[in-house]
């Protein structure tokens, strides 16, 4: 069954509808009903796409976080061929939050990184609801220098509500972790471009996205803290979350106009949960423009154009 969001209850209560009459044409009393049925269907398509051509911050937070919402998983299985993950830091252990390793994008030869949330209770543990611990950052550093070495763009897949806050992975350096997988991106001389395809939350996020291009799908929410954490910062009040994702303006539409983001992935209408095989196809299409765009480029010019992106930003206002 159809998940649906409370602000959707409107189109909920039309497809619903819509599922009753196909059950009743389905019988065999004779009945006919096709055309309730097909303007039913055109009744629910039109509220959808008028409900989601004007979602407000919040109610694009509720999308990015949508339990149906394809995740790094989806992601790699539609994008890429031959891929092969690596396990661990080399220096401590293995995090299954932070995935990465070698692939083939469209016949090349990449690198992939990205959070993976897990999509059923037992698969969300062990990914760690796509939190990653400073392994998975030493991880991500390991597999940028392996990019770099071989001479591979590195693609990133970003989902994650941030790194994980846990006393162990404070103890093993969560903060120098994360600012050396930054510095890491930030010095590759090899094209990068980094995804948004749910949630870019804090440093989480910024460890593997300082990258050539940073795009996000049109539903997505980019931030540097969550709307409940700053509300309980700001007014010791996580129901003001609505205001705070309102005023922290972390939309795709919002960071365009800061220079934050490159572009936008169109998402299917109703969000990319109800079309993953479309959405990820428009994904691998941004993504292959954007290499596009960085190719002949050699390591000085690479990392000259992705520092010339990060100093613009918010001067392009």
């Amino acid at each position: 069954m159809r998940s649906y969001l409370d602000f959707e209850k409107p189109v909920a209560e039309l497809e619903a509808k819509v599922e009753e009459l196909r059950a009743l044409s389905s019988s065999d009393d004779g009945v006919s009903i096709a055309d309730d049925v097909q303007r039913l269907e055109a009744k629910a398509a039109e509220a959808l796409t008028q409900l989601y051509s004007a979602l407000t911050p919040w109610q694009k937070t509720l999308v990015a976080r949508h339990p149906a919402r394809p995740h790094f998983g989806d992601f790699a299985k539609g994008l890429f061929t031959d891929f092969t993950p690596l396990a661990g830091d080399r220096k401590y252990g293995e995090d299954e939050a932070l995935i990465g390793g070698f692939a083939r994008f469209r016949g090349e030869a990449v690198c992939v990184l990205g959070q993976e949330k897990g999509s059923t209770t037992e698969t969300r543990i062990r990914h760690n609801f796509g939190m990653a611990r400073p392994e998975g950052y030493r991880k991500a550093v390991r597999i940028m220098e392996l990019a770099d070495r071989f001479g591979l763009p590195l693609i990133s897949l970003v989902d994650t509500a941030g790194a994980y806050p846990g006393i162990g992975a404070e103890e093993r350096g969560q903060a120098e972790a994360i600012a050396r997988s930054t510095d890491a991106c930030l010095a590759m001389g090899v094209p990068n471009v980094a995804l948004v395809i749910g949630e870019g939350g804090s440093g989480g996020a910024i460890a593997i996205a300082a990258a050539n291009k940073v795009l996000m799908m049109e539903h997505a929410i980019y931030s540097v803290i969550s709307p409940e954490g700053a509300a309980s910062i700001l007014w010791r009040d996580t129901a003001k979350a609505q205001e705070a994702a309102t005023n922290m303006k972390i939309t795709a539409q919002d960071l365009v106009k800061f220079g934050v983001v490159d572009s936008i992935v169109r998402e299917p209408v109703g969000g990319a949960h109800r079309d993953p095989k479309a959405a990820i196809e428009a994904a691998g299409n941004a993504i292959a423009e954007s290499l596009a765009s960085l190719a002949g480029l050699d390591a000085n010019g690479v990392r000259k154009a992705r520092r010339a992106k990060f100093i613009a930003i918010g001067r392009t206002l």
